[in-house]
């Protein structure tokens, strides 16, 4: 049976067809809360079950009220809206534009609460896809609704690339010696329920909150050695030097002047060097170092569970646009 909450509230939900939206949307329909999610036309429905689904245009103000909020009185408004591959003209699009008008809408329609899903990468922004969603922040924040702003780390299918690499026998690629950076990845799960428990939650209103999952930080090295140990296979290690992606960006920055895939695919390398140099763990602004005892933890899934499932067959993942391996 259905878990319900002792006030279940109707929920618009943006960015359902995410795997986070996805998760969410699940979580939120389990717990008896009324499900709204608007989604473009002919977007997959899969995952959806048990919530009203509406079609229409995110990025267009008309359509997201007369097709998705329709008039009608909602409680929260939950966005998971994320740029698909984070280069400039999608990240200013969706992570803010569209995001900035679904703001608009819920103050109209009388909304008494956004949930943002953000990302934990935007305390150092140095791309686009930061900017954007740390302007539509400050808007959120400076908007007087009752706001609620998640900064997730890492997610396990980011983390999952070179499953099959090492499967094969062929070396883990590394940035450097694989101890620049670390993270505590999240389960979409777990990260569903964390959002689902923000709502009407008054403990979680008016803040920022950085999230982690429920294990150590952990480096890429030894994602490696982990996922070496569970295929039985001798650890083998290929190091890559980050600043490959550095030149490769100003190499396209120069062919990008003529021909604008090139310029696209710049962009795509400047977000792989700055993963590939930066932790995804909460950072002390003062000294600008990453802190993983600062970094809260959440859940239950670790990511050696994922990749037990990954290797079993249990479990695929759907990759972002942008992902190094």
């Amino acid at each position: 049976m259905p878990l319900v909450e002792p006030q279940a509230r109707r929920i618009f939900l943006l960015g359902a067809t995410g795997t986070i939206g996805r998760a969410t949307a699940a979580v939120l329909v389990q717990r008896g809360h009324a499900v709204v999610c608007f989604l473009r036309p002919g977007a997959a429905t899969h995952g959806l079950e048990g919530a009203e689904l509406r079609f229409g245009d995110v990025t267009d103000a008309r359509s997201l009220a007369a097709d998705g909020l329709r008039g009608e009185r909602f409680d929260v408004l939950l966005s998971c809206l994320a740029s698909r591959t984070g280069v400039p003209a999608d990240a200013w699009a969706i992570d803010h534009r569209a995001n900035s008008q679904a703001l608009a809408a819920a103050r109209t329609a009388g909304i008494g609460q956004f949930i943002l899903l953000s990302a934990i990468c935007v305390q150092h922004p140095r791309l686009a896809l930061q900017h954007a969603k740390l302007a539509f922040e400050a808007e959120l924040i400076a908007s007087g609704i009752a706001f609620t702003i998640v900064r997730p780390t890492a997610f396990f299918k980011s983390l999952s690339g070179q499953i099959e690499r090492v499967r094969a026998g062929k070396p883990f690629l590394l940035f450097g010696d694989g101890r620049l950076t670390a993270c505590k990845p999240i389960s979409d799960a777990d990260l569903a329920a964390y959002l689902a428990d923000s709502v009407g939650n008054p403990d979680r209103m008016g803040r920022i909150l950085p999230i982690g999952g429920p294990a150590p930080a952990i480096t890429p090295r030894e994602q490696g050695e982990l996922l070496f140990a569970l295929t039985g296979r001798p650890a083998r290690f290929r190091a890559v030097s980050p600043a490959m992606l550095k030149a490769v960006a100003a190499l396209l920055d120069v062919i990008g002047v003529a021909l604008p895939a090139a310029a696209r695919k710049a962009a795509l390398a400047r977000i792989g060097h700055y993963y590939a140099t930066e932790s995804m763990l909460v950072r002390d602004p003062v000294t600008g170092r990453y802190d993983a005892d600062a970094t809260p933890e959440t859940g239950r899934e670790t990511l050696a569970d994922h990749y037990r499932a990954r290797l079993a067959g249990e479990r695929s993942d759907e990759r972002g646009d942008h992902a190094l391996f």
